[in-house]
Parts: structure tokens; C-alpha cells; sequence
């Protein structure tokens, strides 16, 4: 059994707005008024879509939602270039959701399937739905002035980079500074679709048990290349589906991930510290690695993600102390006792996890980035006193930008005479000054950074 949540600190109630849906409402309307949410309330897809989705009653209907309402958000920075061309002013003055609804349409006539007079007619129709009869007749030309200079305006978009790569100006130049060599394969990777990845349990099952019972299940799955743990999908698939989910035998976790406990060099008897707990993916596989640590603690400032961690584990009958409390002022919540292992999973830009959630790309900044490092600084010297000698640190983020990764290592190794870094190598990504990178990759591995920090003892310092 999992433990109760420590009541560190107050539960926060979210009140959120419930869906304007009862299920019968035009797919694209709900759509248009959930970018709507995410551009104009900067809310992010995972907070904005779920609800609107759980008032959809036919999977078919839900699907295509989530599928429109990714793309959009995917591919925004294109769709708001070819606005510029179609509308007589400027797109960004137009009526919000009618804006969105645009973006809406011109998603599917570029990216889906459905016959074209019927994406032109049910966004049209979305016009009604949302009360907007005025935009009606804007709508309908707007769509059909694109089929009839399609040619001509893609091949404009190939000469614009933002819209190329519909990616924001800022990012794209961090990019190339960053990575002369991986820029484009970065950017283009981000606007695939994610893989599903499954992480094995296996003290339930071995991996190759598991893909025979996918098989059995008529689910097709390979073995991932370089992680013992690791399945990836042909296609996703509902976790309803998975066999023995409920029972704790897989999870979906992204390769990249995957890595951390052979990273951390787990051993029985030791305590072990996840600094930034949540949703507990690397949590659950660290005690599925080695069931005999002495003590586990799963940390985490939010309580309701806290509350999902707990979750994650009872599934899979796994057992950690539960923390709610702030990983960079440990004097709120630690008992003084020091931990052999720390895995601090520092709050980052997201930019290696971009494909899985593109609003990444609208919701982040230039100067978040360098807000950002100075948090992952404060985290970082704040538990290193939680560290005991000769104890390990596994420092990481879902980030593909320096300044959050190896630029905080080697300032953390600078200023802290107690710390060496421990060098070690992947089967895949590549080796940095400090630490080592992933990049995310179509069906393979987001983007991830690691590194491993020894605390040294008094004698050696």
C-alpha cells in the first residue's frame, strides 16, 4: 500500500470553468473555444482540454477534438502566417474565438482527411454555435479563398522560418545557437506526433512476456533499442486497453526517462529523495528497481499532482512517504535525515518535450528560460546538504537548452568545492563539458538532460 500524503501544505481547490458542451455541441466550436483558452488565457492544454473532452460522449467525436485542438496548437505559428495573407486586417484584432475558429479550419483543410466541403461546412456551422452569425459569411470565404491559393501560399510559408517550422522566433534562434548542427532535426521533431512509450514492470513480467501479451491483445509493439524497459507503440492506445495496467505490470513512460534509475546505481538499504515527485513516473520505476532502498520520499509543491503520484503508486502496489513541500526550503518539511540518493527532476522550459506538449511553444518566453536556471540553482544548492558523503545526485530536465542544463551544472561545480561530477555513458544522446543530452527524435526518446553529481566526503575535499 502507498502512504498518506504528509499535509505539508494546503490543499488548493481549483474551481475551473466547465465546459459550454453537453456533447451535442459542434466538435469545432469546442475546439475554437479551447484555443481560444489557450492563446488569449495562456492556459495550457492539459488544464483547458480534459473537461471538454469528459462532456463528449462518442470516442469518435472526442478524438477528433483532441486531434484538432493538438494540431492547431502544433502548427499555430503557420496557420497565423496564412491568416496574415487571408485576412484584410490584422488577424490578432479579429474576434478571439472566431480567430481560433479560423485556425480551426485551416487545420483541417491543410492536415486531416475529411473531405473538404464538409471541414468548410462544419466550421462554418461553428459560427452559429458560438453566436457568432455576423462571422458567418467571413468564415466561409476565408476557408475557400485558402483551397483556391493554397499552392501559392505554402510555398510563401516556405519562405517565412517561423512559419516554416512553426516554431516562435525566439526559440528557433536559441536553437541554432545552441545546436548548429540538430537545429532542424530538433524543430522538425517537435512537430511530429509523439510515440507512446510502455516502461515494464519487471518485477511483474519480463518485457518480452509483455510484448506476447500486447501481441495477444492484437496491440501492435517493439522492443525499445537501448532501455531494457522500454516498448514503444505503432500506434497509441487508451491505457484501458494495456493488459494488466490496472495491475501495475506497465506504465507509459518516455524512453528518455527511462535511464534514471540506471543512473542513479541503486542499491539495497539506501534512502532515497525524488525532489520534484510528480506525476511519479521515474518515482514508481526507481521503487520497481530496487524494492529493498530502506526509505523512499516522493516530494512535490503541489498537492493535487501529489495526489496523482499517490495514485500512480497504489496501482501498482508500491510504497513512498509522500511529501508536499518545497524542494528549494527543506527546513519546512525534512527530518534532518540525509538521503544516500537524490533525484532532483528540476521544473524546466519543457523544450525537449515539445512534440507532447506543443503549447510549449505559445505559453514559454525568451526570459523564462533565464528565470528558469536561477530556480534550478536555488533547488539544486538547496537539497545538496541533504546529500550524505560519497552520496549521489541525479540532476535532470526535459530541456534541449544549455542554460538550463549544462550552464547550471558547471556553475553548481564552481561554486561547490564538495562536488565532482561522475561521468557516464548512454547507448544513445550524446556526452556534454558537463552531463549528457538527448534529443528528441521521431519515434524515439524525448528530450532529456542528466547528470550525475558525487558528494565527495571531508578527506578527499
Amino acid at each position: 500500500m502507498y502512504m498518506k500524503i504528509h499535509e505539508h501544505c494546503e490543499r488548493r481547490s481549483q474551481q475551473r470553468r466547465k465546459p459550454n458542451s453537453d456533447g451535442s455541441m459542434n466538435i469545432r466550436a469546442i475546439a475554437a473555444i479551447v484555443v481560444g483558452q489557450v492563446l488569449q488565457q495562456k492556459q495550457s492544454l492539459d488544464v483547458v482540454l480534459p473537461e471538454y473532452l469528459a462532456a463528449i460522449t462518442q470516442a469518435k467525436d472526442r478524438a477528433l477534438l483532441q486531434e484538432i485542438c493538438y494540431g492547431v496548437i502544433r502548427f499555430y505559428f503557420q496557420f497565423d502566417y496564412l491568416l496574415h495573407s487571408l485576412l484584410k486586417s490584422n488577424p490578432q484584432k479579429t474576434d478571439p474565438v472566431i480567430y481560433a475558429l479560423l485556425l480551426v479550419g485551416l487545420y483541417q483543410l491543410n492536415y486531416l482527411r475529411i473531405p473538404e466541403h464538409a471541414a468548410i461546412f462544419e466550421t462554418v456551422e461553428a459560427t452559429k454555435q458560438l453566436k457568432k452569425f455576423w462571422a458567418t459569411k467571413l468564415v466561409n470565404a476565408v476557408l475557400r479563398n485558402f483551397l483556391r491559393e493554397k499552392t501559392q501560399l505554402l510555398a510563401k510559408i516556405e519562405q517565412n522560418e517561423v512559419a516554416y517550422y512553426a516554431h516562435p522566433k525566439w526559440l528557433i534562434a536559441e536553437l541554432q545557437k545552441s545546436w548548429p548542427l540538430h537545429w532542424q532535426k530538433i524543430l522538425l521533431a517537435n512537430n511530429e506526433k509523439p510515440p507512446m512509450h510502455l516502461r515494464v514492470n519487471l518485477k511483474k513480467n519480463s518485457r518480452d512476456d509483455y510484448l506476447q501479451k500486447l501481441a495477444e491483445s492484437k496491440i501492435i509493439a517493439n522492443a525499445a533499442q537501448f532501455v531494457v524497459t522500454g516498448i514503444t507503440l505503432t500506434k497509441p492506445e487508451d491505457v484501458s486497453l494495456l493488459p494488466d495496467f490496472q495491475a501495475g505490470a506497465v506504465s507509459v513512460q518516455d524512453l528518455s526517462a527511462q535511464v534514471v534509475p540506471e543512473l542513479l546505481d541503486l542499491m539495497p538499504g539506501q534512502r532515497m529523495l525524488d525532489a520534484c515527485a510528480a506525476p511519479g513516473g521515474k518515482l514508481m520505476h526507481i521503487l520497481e528497481t530496487e524494492h529493498r532502498l530502506a526509505d523512499v520520499v516522493g516530494l512535490d509543491n503541489d498537492p493535487l499532482r501529489l495526489e496523482k503520484v499517490a495514485e500512480n503508486l497504489k496501482r501498482a502496489e508500491l510504497s513512498a512517504k509522500l511529501i508536499c513541500g518545497d524542494a528549494s526550503h527543506p527546513d519546512s518539511w525534512w527530518d534532518g535525515k540525509k538521503f544516500a540518493r537524490i533525484l532532483l527532476d528540476a521544473p524546466c522550459s519543457g523544450t525537449g518535450v515539445i512534440r507532447r506538449h506543443p503549447d510549449i511553444k505559445i505559453l514559454r518566453r525568451a526570459k523564462d528560460i533565464e528565470n528558469l536556471a536561477k530556480r534550478q540553482q536555488q533547488i539544486l544548492s538547496a537539497i545538496w546538504p541533504l546529500l550524505e558523503d560519497n552520496g549521489l545526485l541525479v540532476y535532470v530536465t526535459c530541456s534541449v537548452l544549455p542554460q538550463e542544463n549544462v550552464d547550471v551544472v558547471s556553475a553548481f561545480l564552481a561554486a561547490h568545492s564538495d562536488t565532482v561530477e561522475k561521468k557516464f555513458v548512454l547507448k544513445f544522446g550524446m556526452p556534454l563539458k558537463y552531463g549528457w543530452q538527448i534529443l528528441p527524435e521521431n519515434m524515439g526518446g524525448d528530450g532529456f538532460y542528466f547528470a550525475v553529481l558525487l558528494k565527495k566526503t571531508a578527506k578527499t575535499q
